[in-house]
């Protein structure tokens, strides 16, 4: 009579077999079944169903509260999207004032677009609180890092300080 299995192969033996099924181990070692759901899962599933609905339909104002963390942080880019935010009232009630806080707080670490908006405010009489040549400086700072409209804008004060104010005149000329 021929081995079915080789020599050199060793048969697990029965008992393993049973082991591997389970049937040998007493209750207490098998694994249970899954009846329900816990207390604590259950709350961390509607906890987050809840979360991904709101980020759904008020992804404004999350985006906004977001940024908003971020820029207490002190991340200019942050700072620079809040100012932003608060400017066109998005997610957000619109508060011009605060814009030019955000954005006097990003360009404070050099941020060209928080410089080039806080010199548009300040042209436009939003904020108040500047001196005479801060103005140039924020456009000088947004110029040098790229931004083309504050070259633009730089070039145009420029050119406009250095052209001649007109004379009244006295007397007419007949």
């Amino acid at each position: 009579m021929t081995p079915l299995m080789p020599h050199n192969q060793k048969r697990r033996s029965q008992a393993s077999d049973t082991h591997a099924l389970g049937t040998i181990l007493p209750q207490k070692y098998k694994a249970h079944a899954r009846d329900s759901w816990s207390t604590w899962e259950l709350l961390v599933i509607s906890g987050s169903m809840v979360s991904l609905l709101y980020i759904w339909l008020y992804s404004q104002s999350f985006h906004f509260h977001v940024a908003h963390l971020y820029a207490h942080l002190g991340y200019p880019s942050a700072q620079h999207i809040v100012g932003q935010r608060y400017l066109k009232g998005a997610g957000v009630v619109k508060d011009q004032e605060m814009a030019m806080h955000w954005f006097r707080r990003a360009s404070q670490q050099n941020h060209p677009h928080g410089s080039f908006n806080l010199a548009v405010g300040k042209l436009k009489n939003i904020t108040g609180s500047m001196e005479v040549g801060d103005i140039e400086m924020l456009l000088h700072v947004a110029a040098r890092q790229g931004i083309q409209e504050a070259q633009e804008l730089l070039e145009n004060i420029i050119w406009t300080k250095s052209k001649p104010l007109p004379t009244k005149r006295v007397g007419s000329f007949l």
